[in-house]
């Protein structure tokens, strides 16, 4: 069974930066399909950025594009998310999750990740 656990979120002034990070349980991290999404109240689960293997390209959503940076440390097991410029809109439930399907087609595809963090809270005031 994987476990994830998200930690760095927090409340940030506008302009600010935050950390995330994903901790996984398992010997096998590098090889999956990991990503993060985000959800604000009321809305739809958002894609934010994701990669099929560690090293592999990462893809991003439009609207994080050239401010949030994802990477993954396979020594600790563990992903990050840098996210620089905060903007109020990008307050929302942050989510790390990996899939372990061999062939993973739309990597933006919440359904496409068999595994879930509890989510940590990102709070950006104006």
């Amino acid at each position: 069974q994987v476990q994830l656990v998200e930690s760095g979120g927090g409340y940030v002034q506008a302009g600010g930066s935050l950390k995330l990070s994903c901790a996984t349980s398992g010997r096998t991290f590098s090889t999956y399909a990991m990503g993060w999404f985000r959800q604000a109240p009321g809305k739809e689960r958002q894609f934010v950025a994701a990669n099929r293997r560690s090293g592999s390209y990462i893809y991003y959503g439009d609207s994080v594009k050239g401010r949030f940076t994802m990477s993954r440390d396979n020594a600790k097991n563990t992903m990050f998310l840098q996210m620089n410029s905060l903007k109020p809109e990008d307050t929302a439930v942050y989510y790390c999750a990996l899939s372990r399907r061999v062939d993973v087609t739309s990597l933006a595809d919440a359904d496409e990740y068999d595994y879930w963090g509890q989510g940590t809270q990102v709070t950006v005031s104006s």
